[in-house]
């Protein structure tokens, strides 16, 4: 008897025509780690009396279809996932293209994702996935993973897979070795590290319906925050924070054959933020920082992908 192992496992995903239906074909193979993605439904217990002391039969509740995709951030495979955050890019060049997405779109994609388990065999396919929020952490060493937390609409289960032979991906992977991050175009020195959550604060649209599942996930106001943990060595940042002012933030990863991903935040404001001397260490400070609309650009962040896929 063949058992589940997580070595096997995997997944492809496709943009959907209509929202919650899955397209015959056009599926991708995706790299991931680890995902919680699935559906779940709650029992609710019987509140009747009068039938003695042993409960009456429990009834279902309404359905659940939600979960993280923990990724890697790579040249290719991940422009689907910024293309779920923000939308179609917009793409220019003759190879390598350059794809820039951008934020503040009123309506995002959905996507179908199937993931497989085929020694059971077991293929799930969630469909109606729009992606609520993406998050990163920037460090000197580890692997270089993004975590992209999605609203399903539902979850279907069979046997077989529904999507069919997803094309490959040349898997070209970036490394915390080549990121960088620059303030107002100049190299932020003694950063210790930093991390990146960008929210699409979905609200599901929880309508009545039979099969308990919601009509669709709609982006409310975004969010874009995330902090940076340096050494102290000069009042820059703190005398920003004091006057209120905003900087702009550069996060980049470029690889030695020329493909880069950049993300660009345009307006960051940064808190004023506790100096403490923990003891004969160097001091560290922590700004927890937020993002807001650039009013010269009209967006909040950018984000740039260089690559020699064509198209999203």
């Amino acid at each position: 008897m063949a058992r589940a192992q997580g070595a096997r496992a995997q997944m492809a995903l496709a943009f959907e025509t209509v929202y919650g239906t899955p397209p015959v074909g056009g599926f991708t193979k995706m790299p991931f780690a680890s995902t919680t993605l699935g559906a779940e439904q709650p029992l609710l217990n019987s509140e009747l009396l009068g039938y003695g002391r042993d409960p009456l039969a429990p009834i279902k509740d309404a359905v659940t279809a939600d979960g993280d995709v923990v990724l890697p951030i790579d040249a290719e495979a991940f422009g689907f996932w910024l293309n779920a955050a923000f939308g179609d890019p917009v793409t220019t060049g003759t190879g390598p293209w350059t794809h820039e997405f951008q934020s503040g779109a009123w309506t995002l994609p959905s996507l179908s994702i199937e993931t497989g388990m085929p020694e059971v065999p077991r293929y799930a396919i969630y469909s109606g996935c729009v992606l609520d929020q993406l998050t990163w952490q920037m460090q000197r060493s580890g692997l270089l993973t993004a975590t992209a937390r999605l609203v399903a609409q539902g979850e279907t289960v069979g046997t077989v897979s529904n999507a069919g032979t997803p094309a490959p991906i040349d898997l070209k992977r970036f490394g915390h070795f080549n990121g960088s991050i620059t303030r107002n175009g100049a190299a932020l020195g003694n950063v210790v590290s930093a991390q990146i959550s960008y929210a699409n604060n979905l609200d599901r649209i929880e309508t009545i319906r039979a099969d308990g599942r919601i009509d669709g996930a709609d982006p409310s106001i975004a969010a874009l925050t995330g902090s940076i943990e340096v050494r102290f060595a000069d009042s820059a940042l703190v005398t920003q924070a004091m006057d209120g002012e905003a900087c702009a933030l550069e996060f980049s990863y470029a690889l030695p054959s020329g493909e880069s991903f950049t993300f660009t935040v345009h307006a960051v404001y940064l808190p004023r933020p506790r100096i403490e001397i923990s003891g004969p260490q160097g001091v560290q400070a922590t700004f927890d920082w937020q993002a807001a609309r650039d009013s010269a650009l009209g967006r909040m962040c950018t984000a740039t992908l260089i690559n020699d896929r064509e198209e999203y």
